[in-house]
């Protein structure tokens, strides 16, 4: 199998992670954007569904010699008809796979950072065992979680419970390895978090830093290239009008720094730019991420 080269920013050594890929309503990842609009960006389905990836994100720190994992995509916890509903499609890749193919064993991932705990985020921290018993997947890694996130998931409002499974959240609770952080928090020199409000309350978007180069985990503010327009913002969204000025912020500074998105949710590009055209923010390149160093 051929070697998969990482990229490496400063201290770090960073690897794509496929872990599958699904299928979610066009209307809803678009809300108000007219399907006329979207369907010319990602076309849909007979079902009105669109392709959407489960990537995550590996980090290798050369300082501590710790391994993050950025989210764990859904799992394998669903039955055949929740299955059928979101087109789990893990014949693509699947996040054990994705890691055995790096060499990586789950009990050697030291720390998962979750962006939040929706179920495609978070659901193959779980799996069930032959006797259909919860088991975790890596045994030995803390659980870093948005401490007002974890408020919102455990107490959800009506409208996002849905996105919060209890075989998902009560093993992380029971774990006795569940760290709660504060926002904007940071791993160590390099790694840090950027934490956003719309989609979520207390969403968490690592980021890892050197120099004059900087790669951020996009997660659900920007979850594929088609949501880079400021209007174009998921009916998921908890707070919509929080997310565009969240996105107005973040994309002024990505274009003006010129940032590397990493996509979790885009079936087609991996790691974005931004730039603008005619004062409009649009896609400026599309990479691989180990194009970047």
């Amino acid at each position: 199998m051929e070697k998969l080269e990482p990229s490496i920013i400063g201290n770090f050594e960073l690897f794509a992670v496929e872990a599958g890929r699904f299928m979610l309503d066009g209307g809803a990842m678009f809300g108000v954007v007219p399907k006329t609009l979207w369907s010319r960006q990602i076309p849909s389905d007979e079902k009105n569904r669109i392709p959407m990836a489960m990537r995550n994100l590996l980090i290798k720190s050369k300082n501590t010699g710790k391994i993050y994992l950025v989210d764990t995509a859904s799992g394998d916890k669903f039955n055949d008809k929740m299955a059928g509903i979101y087109g789990l499609d893990y014949d693509h890749s699947s996040l054990l796979g994705s890691l055995s193919n790096l060499g990586i064993s789950p009990e050697e991932v030291t720390d998962i950072i979750f962006s939040h705990l929706h179920f495609d985020h978070c659901g193959g921290t779980t799996t069930y065992d032959k006797d259909g018993n919860l088991k975790e997947v890596f045994p030995n890694a803390l659980y870093h979680v948005n401490e007002r996130h974890w408020q919102t998931a455990t107490n959800p409002n009506a409208r996002e419970k849905a996105s919060f499974f209890a075989e998902n959240l009560e093993p992380i609770e029971n774990s006795g390895r569940l760290n709660l952080v504060d926002d904007n928090h940071t791993f160590e020199p390099g790694l840090d978090t950027l934490t956003v409000n719309g989609h979520t309350v207390g969403q968490q978007l690592p980021a890892v830093t050197a120099v004059d180069i900087k790669v951020i985990f996009a997660a659900d503010l920007i979850p594929t290239f088609a949501h880079i327009p400021l209007s174009w913002i998921m009916g998921y969204d908890m707070y919509p009008v929080q997310t565009l000025a969240e996105k107005e912020e973040f994309l002024n500074q990505a274009a003006e720094n010129g940032w590397y998105l990493f996509m979790e949710h885009d079936a087609s590009h991996e790691v974005t730019t931004v730039g603008r055209e005619n004062g409009k923010f649009m896609m400026k390149d599309s990479l691989s991420l180990n194009q970047i160093s």
